[in-house]
């Protein structure tokens, strides 16, 4: 690589690198802006006060600027006014008819300055220091004119107004000098009565004091407007400080309260609007903490309540299950209308049971006394597992199953018995919802995370019930005729299996296109994870994926009823259990 590449490769990286430090430089600026009321508050009120004072000082330097050329105006026209007696006089003694006129004009213009001011070049006067000019207007042409002094200094548009006999004056400044000898001059030029000759005198008054004069101003109207403004932002940041201080304390306080500490509370100072407010937060503060202590009362009552009653209802429960499995074992001794009773009876039990297991669960839950018996897993073989325990109730709905699972051993730390009861209640809940379309039940993970995904075709979800899935005894359709029942709050459960496990519980879906819920676990319960391995469908529907190993229901034999299984005889078996666990 050539030195010319090397150079040319670091002064990229020195760019890169110094345009990456402005952005950066940029992004905090911005949040510290979007965040600081007081920072906007002091920016805004040093921009309008620079604006302020920026107009005004243009107003006093243009204002000071006119009174000096008006002052240094009305002394040059006195000064020309006061010598005019004297050089007329000192004018007569020009020959008219004479070769030199230059040197005669010249030797009454070092008259004329002798007199005026005892020097030999220039006067001195009110209106300051001056230099004269004496021009012969005999002659028609300008370039030929006989004259005394500097002449070429004197601007051409000037010497116009004074042929005309016209008293005129003017700022100029000199081009035949140099750069550094350059002064700009106030000219006043006016014609001279003589009977002899015409003639034109011009004063050029030097503008450098008052060029001094302006300097200064405009130098003190900088630093003194400097001043101003920082005067003008430490004062800001006071007088804001006094009013965001509180804002800020309250944020604080308010942020403390969220997290529990319900005894924070503003100090109060003084009787005035910052005062009122603090102790409207405080009582604010006082009735929040003492209604959060009435609803957690009323909830511990409640849960006490739930918990108390689901335990009283097993023994009685366990009762009625011994006797209706007893009439369920020998229901085709009874007449039909009474068989079907008993029928009935049994499955309303198992709901019953169903919603009972379900409330001791929330119970403990609320409690903060669930515990997680973690330990390795195959999670894919739970899934599988899981879903063939599942395919009586698909074979029955007409539902097919289809799978996405890895053969291979996939090795996680979780708890067993959630992690399958999530999974049975998604499954459940896909199959109820599926309205005859498939479900595909998929596997994913990462470095960090375990995901499994349970899709649906059926009816969906509507816009917002997203957020409402998950909440106790919550349905999208109670109307609907449902296959498998349902208590209304196994999602609940399954989301807070979720969360014991450090997890997400995930719910999308559109109408007509179906839902999808998606369950995410760390590798290990607590730890971090940032993306999970699988991503929810997007708004529109994506074709199913082909090659899955699909579970289709077998067509039942011919001359058989597709919509009643077969009936079982397991009242013995229950019967037995119940004895089990009342002994």
């Amino acid at each position: 690589m050539s030195v010319w590449a090397r150079r040319g490769r670091v002064a990229r990286q020195l760019a890169t690198r110094a345009r990456d430090e402005v952005r950066d430089r940029w992004h905090r600026f911005e949040r510290m802006w979007r965040r600081s009321m007081q920072l906007r508050v002091v920016v805004s009120t040093l921009a309008l006060s620079s604006a302020v004072v920026s107009a005004l000082g243009m107003v006093i330097q243009t204002q000071i600027t006119y009174q000096l050329l008006e002052a240094k105006k009305i002394a040059a026209i006195a000064q020309v006014d006061s010598i005019l007696p004297s050089l007329e006089r000192e004018l007569t003694a020009v020959d008219p008819n004479s070769d030199r006129v230059a040197e005669q004009l010249e030797a009454a213009l070092n008259r004329l300055t002798t007199t005026a001011s005892g020097h030999s070049t220039s006067g001195g006067t009110a209106a300051g220091s001056f230099t004269p000019v004496l021009v012969d207007g005999f002659s028609q042409t300008r370039d030929f004119q006989p004259s005394a002094g500097p002449v070429d200094e004197v601007p051409t548009s000037l010497r116009r107004f004074v042929e005309r006999g016209q008293l005129a004056t003017m700022i100029t400044t000199p081009e035949n000098r140099k750069p550094d000898d350059r002064v700009t001059m106030f000219a006043v030029g006016t014609p001279v009565g003589s009977s002899t000759r015409p003639l034109q005198i011009y004063l050029l008054f030097p503008l450098t004091a008052e060029q001094n004069t302006l300097g200064l101003v405009q130098n003190t109207l900088v630093v003194g407007g400097g001043v101003l403004l920082v005067l003008l932002g430490g004062i800001t940041n006071l007088v804001t400080r006094q009013v965001v201080r509180p804002v800020r304390q309250a944020a604080q306080i308010a942020e403390r309260l969220a997290d529990g500490d319900l005894d924070k509370r503003m100090r109060v100072i003084g009787e005035d609007d910052v005062a009122r407010l603090a102790e409207s937060f405080n009582e604010m503060a006082d009735s929040l903490k003492h209604q959060i202590k009435q609803l957690e009362e009323f909830g511990q009552l409640q849960r006490r309540f739930t918990s108390d009653v689901s335990h009283e209802l097993r023994t009685p429960l366990t009762t009625v299950r011994m006797a209706a499995d007893v009439l369920h074992a020998s229901r085709e001794q009874f007449p039909p209308g009474l068989s079907r009773s008993t029928e009935l009876l049994v499955d309303e039990l198992d709901r019953f049971e169903s919603l009972l297991a379900d409330l001791l669960e929330i119970s403990r839950l609320d409690a903060g006394v669930a515990e997680l018996a973690a330990e390795p897993l195959d999670i894919p073989e739970i899934v599988r597992r899981t879903v063939e325990s599942l395919r009586p109730i698909a074979v029955t709905s007409r539902v097919e199953l289809r799978l996405d699972l890895p053969a291979e051993e996939f090795t996680t730390i979780a708890d067993a018995r959630r992690v399958e009861r999530i999974v049975r209640n998604l499954v459940a809940n896909a199959i109820d919802h599926a309205e005859g379309g498939p479900v595909e039940v998929r596997f994913a993970s990462n470095e960090n995370a375990v995901a499994v995904t349970v899709r649906d075709y059926g009816v969906g979800l509507r816009p917002g019930e997203a957020e409402l899935v998950f909440t106790r005894f919550w349905r999208a359709d109670p109307s609907r005729d449902r296959k498998t029942g349902g208590t209304g709050l196994g999602l609940s459960i399954s989301s807070e299996d979720a969360r014991l496990h450090g997890g997400t519980l995930d719910a999308w879906g559109e109408p007509g296109e179906g839902s999808c819920f998606r369950l995410t676990l760390p590798r290990a319960p607590g730890e971090d994870f940032e993306d999970s391995p699988l991503a929810l469908p997007a708004t529109r529907r994506i074709a199913a994926p082909g090659a899955l190993l699909a579970a289709t229901p077998d067509p039942p034999p011919e001359g058989e009823d597709e919509s009643e299984p077969e009936p079982r005889d397991e009242g013995p078996a229950r019967l037995s259990q119940a004895w089990e666990e009342m002994q």
